[in-house]
């Protein structure tokens, strides 16, 4: 099966798509599959990837706010690729332009699109969260839904990469045919990793003595991962109880977060670890993930985090909270400091050979990148079956 993804969030010096769509290479390569993308470059080429699979580059414009990345315009060169790929399955992922464009490409392979994002949820809801209720924000942002489904009258599957994004654009009364979950490369992670030494030497760098709480915070320094309020409730929790955390991440917030936690002793940034075997070591000597996106679509460092052993403190919306389980993790009311602090403290008042019991035990069954690339070839090979049966579209817009 040859798969081409219309991807304008793929740059080289990009960060979770880039990392998901090259592992999905690599794998549907070892399963004697292809997949091609299709990204937005300085100039047009082609990149031939060891083992199978290809980045065929576009000539676009950068965006103007990240210079990480580029936007499509002209649908005439995407199109041209297409005729001359000949793929089984065309997929994309954005909204914006190449929504349309592979809205108006008039190939026969099935066309699919994959959302690993909500715009609505990470940006409008969370701007006008103190000014309208989520309901008026929604019905204000419904041209983006009716949007959506313009192109999506075209395509003949809608696709999610888990529960929390097929719920939320279910909602909207979007036609949703298929939850494809993600999972993680399991063999970097593992609660085996645990050093009692490196733990130690963290608790002493936030001033926590030995039998202190050591929280891990992972990810952007981006005002959608909430960390200002997640702050509040780590703080609070320590009048209570000896509890610190580390962040570990880089982004456009980072000064704005550590004028926030200057001076605080139990709170420190750290910036990101790209050597995975030394964060998978990390992780695995911390005592818990917290987190506190609402709007994470599906929260691959929550698996990472189970992966290492780590029980969860997630809000009750969100891709984190559609992976936690009681059994090893406590939720909070989202955007709720105090909920999340009261999370804090139930979790570690918990017995802790329990709890820790309970998370090895979740660690062995994380769902792996294999397996979603596994699941996702399924899918794909039925649509085309149906296709090629002139089975009506599937993709009918809203339900």
């Amino acid at each position: 099966m040859r798969v081409v993804d219309i991807n304008e969030f793929y740059s080289p010096t990009g960060g979770g798509v880039r990392t998901y769509l090259e592992r999905k290479m690599a794998i549907m390569a070892e399963m004697g599959h292809e997949l091609i993308v299709i990204a937005p470059g300085k100039e047009d080429g082609v990149e031939e990837r060891v083992g199978g699979g290809r980045i065929c580059w576009v000539k676009s414009l950068p965006m103007v706010v990240d210079k990480n990345y580029r936007l499509f315009w002209a649908e005439a060169p995407i199109h041209r690729l297409l005729d001359s790929l000949k793929p089984d399955i065309v997929e994309t992922s954005s909204p914006w332009r190449p929504g349309w464009i592979l809205a108006n490409w008039q190939g026969d392979a099935p066309k699919v699109f994959f959302a690993h994002n909500d715009n609505v949820a990470a940006y409008p809801l969370r701007w006008f969260e103190r000014l309208a209720s989520p309901k008026k924000i929604e019905e204000a942002f419904g041209w983006y839904t009716r949007r959506m489904d313009g192109f999506l009258q075209h395509y003949d599957a809608f696709v999610t990469n888990g529960p929390a994004l097929f719920k939320r654009y279910a909602k909207r009364g979007l036609k949703v045919h298929a939850s494809m979950a993600l999972g993680i490369e399991r063999g970097f992670f593992s609660p085996t990793l645990r050093d009692e030494k490196l733990r130690s030497a963290l608790l002493e760098q936030l001033d926590l003595p030995p039998h202190g709480h050591l929280l891990l915070g992972l990810g952007r320094h981006h005002p959608e991962k909430r960390w200002p309020m997640v702050f509040d409730a780590v703080e609070t929790a320590g009048h209570d109880l000896p509890v610190g955390m580390i962040l570990i991440g880089q982004g456009v917030d980072r000064r704005r977060l550590e004028r926030r936690i200057a001076g605080s002793p139990h709170i420190k940034m750290f910036h990101p670890v790209y050597d995975r075997p030394r964060l998978a070591r990390i992780m695995a000597s911390c005592d818990a993930l917290i987190h506190g996106s609402d709007a994470e679509p599906f929260g691959l460092v929550g698996l990472e985090a189970v992966a290492s052993g780590l029980p969860l403190v997630v809000p009750d919306e969100g891709g984190l909270f559609e992976i936690s389980d009681p059994l090893y993790a406590e939720t909070y009311r989202a955007r709720d400091a105090h909920s999340a602090a009261e999370a804090i403290l139930r979790l570690f008042g918990r017995d802790q050979r329990i709890l820790k019991a309970a998370a090895n035990h979740a660690a062995g069954q994380v769902r792996t990148d294999r397996d979603h690339v596994v699941d996702l070839l399924a899918y794909y090979e039925s649509l085309i079956r149906e296709k090629a049966g002139d089975v009506p579209l599937l993709g009918r817009g809203a339900a």
